[in-house]
């Protein structure tokens, strides 16, 4: 397995995981708005994606989104994405692009990393045994209609 900080070369690899992610969360499919959506985010530096390769093909991905803690007065990160392929499941894949992005807070001295995910992910056993902590703060979502 390889992973590597994601470049526009590894677009078209990384749509298919992208879709397979948004389809995980019930959105429809439609890699269009995908490849937009990602190139923005390569060319903008607005986000950090790992991309997992196994035998050269994609097989897992997470996006991180930096944020700041203004109580700490450190950076954080949003670990908002994490997705690994069926086929490639069950193999530690998910397990090491968190231990990746782990690495780039311990590197960059950052006060830690939060875990956006749905209430039901079954990946949440997954984030405790690494040593993410479930956060008791309450918390709120304003949607724009």
């Amino acid at each position: 397995m390889t992973i590597t900080h994601a470049q526009l070369k590894d677009l078209d690899a990384l749509i298919g995981l992208f879709e397979g992610y948004r389809i995980f969360y019930k959105q429809e499919p439609n890699p269009q708005a995908a490849k937009r959506f990602l190139t923005q985010r390569i060319v903008k530096n607005d986000s950090i994606i790992y991309i997992a390769y196994v035998n050269n093909q994609p097989a897992g991905f997470t996006q991180l989104y930096p944020l700041f803690s203004s109580v700490y007065m450190k950076s954080i990160y949003m670990l908002n994405d994490l997705y690994v392929a069926s086929k490639f499941r069950n193999q530690g894949i998910g397990e090491a692009l968190i231990n990746r992005a782990k690495h780039l807070c311990q590197s960059e001295n950052n006060k830690g990393m939060a875990i956006q995910t749905a209430f039901d992910n079954p990946a949440q056993h997954l984030y405790e045994r690494l040593g993410f902590e479930r956060d008791t703060d309450l918390q709120f979502f304003w949607k724009n209609a």
